[in-house]
């Protein structure tokens, strides 16, 4: 008997109405981008190697899903490297390419590559799977989409304003009630300075970063356990575990930093973006949290996290500023600044909520049922007509038994069967059916099309 086939853990098929589910998200996304003058690329599922290792930092480079070299990809490797059992020396040997782990660090390997032909600030969206070597658990998966929106060439914060906005409108859209959380680097920067462990700035911020997941304690120990001292422990505890207003906030974190550049600089940006928000009409709250890290190492300003008020899930969107990415591709001094949202999260989050829109999941509204040959000539004019209108039409392939045609309508909620017999066909008529309510109509072929697109909203 043969294997019953499967899928790797972390990936998963998706039904016809799961897609319908799914385009209606990146169609949402995809239309709001496009209403703030952002331009679609996409870039290989595999990049070189050299391209995304060291720009995750060790534990994205874990992370990384690596591609074997094609042929004899063992043929320079010696036994004794072999003997030595080393993974990551190996993978160095075998593997040339790697899976993206995300959409940033190949947008911007394309812009230093592309940066002759484009037009400064270049505002892109993107919409592509990336691959995660991750332990797959609920809403966390090995393969998923991201849908990116980023912008180079310019340092003005109201790209920042902007994206909010973006983020703001999407969930409007999606009617997702959501807490857009702000932070900035610049400004944990300037803590780390101020307790006295500049060097551990990295190692701090994936602390807190893990605060709401592991708790005050827990992050305690991990900051021991990276080497920051006790009394540097002790300072840092009242700043992360700020409460009130964002202004407050802020006004309470500039009076810790007084005198730090870099820090005051970091809550300059953080309150002028809040500033810019108040006056744009947000629907949804946006929060300053000082917990909000966010682990990626190309961050160098303000971050972004979204989160769902309703449901629990992890962040639905995150992003932020990183002035430096480029310069690793050889070319130093072009800021940007983007925005992810986590589509299948997102998904998740819909399905879980019960919102997404009836005509957004739609399949097949108007099915002729298929009597023969004769008849099916009569009614493919009559689809085509239809489909023309925006009515999504099927015509029944054989001339099955009436019961199993019923049967395929209403299994896949077919709203509305046409049928046409020898009668019909003498008189020039169509009968109409409504699922739903089971009436019938016998109306000329001519009206049907109007009839049905009335009753579906086209």
């Amino acid at each position: 008997m043969a294997q019953k086939p499967s899928i790797p853990k972390g990936t998963r098929d998706f039904s016809p109405v799961e897609m319908a589910k799914r385009n209606y998200i990146f169609d949402t996304i995809r239309s709001v981008y496009s209403l703030y003058g952002y331009e679609q690329i996409e870039t290989p599922a595999m990049e070189t190697l050299q391209t995304l290792m060291g720009k995750y930092g060790d534990e994205g480079d874990k992370l990384l899903f690596k591609v074997l070299n094609s042929g004899d990809f063992l043929g320079k490797v010696t036994d004794g490297e072999l003997a030595g059992r080393n993974p990551l020396h190996l993978a160095s040997r075998i593997c040339e390419k790697g899976l993206r782990y995300d959409l940033t660090v190949p947008f911007a390997r394309y812009v230093v590559m592309h940066r002759d032909e484009l037009q400064l600030p270049f505002k892109r969206y993107q919409i592509q799977p990336v691959w995660r070597a991750d332990r797959p658990q609920k809403g966390r998966y090995r393969e998923f989409y991201q849908c990116d929106a980023d912008v180079v060439g310019s340092d003005s914060l109201l790209n920042e304003v902007e994206l909010m906005q973006i983020v703001d409108e999407v969930f409007s859209r999606f009617g997702i009630r959501v807490a857009v959380k702000i932070n900035n680097r610049k400004i944990l920067s300037g803590i780390a300075e101020a307790i006295g462990a500049p060097d551990k700035i990295v190692e701090i911020t994936v602390a807190i970063d893990k605060l709401d997941k592991v708790g005050l304690d827990n992050v305690n120990a991990e900051l021991r356990q990276d080497g920051i001292g006790e009394e540097a422990i002790a300072k840092l505890q009242p700043i992360i575990q700020l409460d009130g207003t964002n202004d407050g906030k802020l006004a309470t974190i500039a009076s810790v930093l007084e005198g730090n550049e870099v820090g005051l600089k970091g809550v300059e940006e953080t309150r002028f973006i809040l500033d810019a928000l108040k006056s744009a009409g947000m629907r949804n709250e946006v929060v300053f949290d000082l917990t909000l890290a966010r682990g990626l190492n190309y961050y160098t300003g303000a971050i972004f996290e979204v989160k769902a008020l309703d449901t629990p899930m992890g962040s639905i969107t995150g992003g932020g500023r990183y002035d430096n990415l480029t310069g690793i591709f050889g070319m130093p001094g072009l800021s940007g600044v983007g925005i992810s949202f986590g589509a299948d999260r997102i998904y998740d989050v819909l399905n879980a909520l019960s919102l997404y829109p009836e005509d957004a999941v739609g399949g097949t509204q108007l099915l002729f049922i298929n009597f023969g040959g004769r008849e099916a000539a009569y009614c493919m004019p009559i689809a085509a007509a239809a489909r023309a209108a925006g009515v999504r039409t099927e015509l029944y392939p054989d001339a099955a038994k009436m019961k199993k045609q019923m049967g395929y309508a209403n299994a896949k909620r077919i709203p509305f069967v046409a049928l046409v017999g020898e009668d019909e066909m003498s008189r020039g008529m169509v009968t109409l059916k409504d699922m739903a309510t089971g009436e019938q109509a016998t109306l000329p072929a001519g009206e049907l099309v109007a009839a049905v697109a009335g009753k579906v909203g086209k």
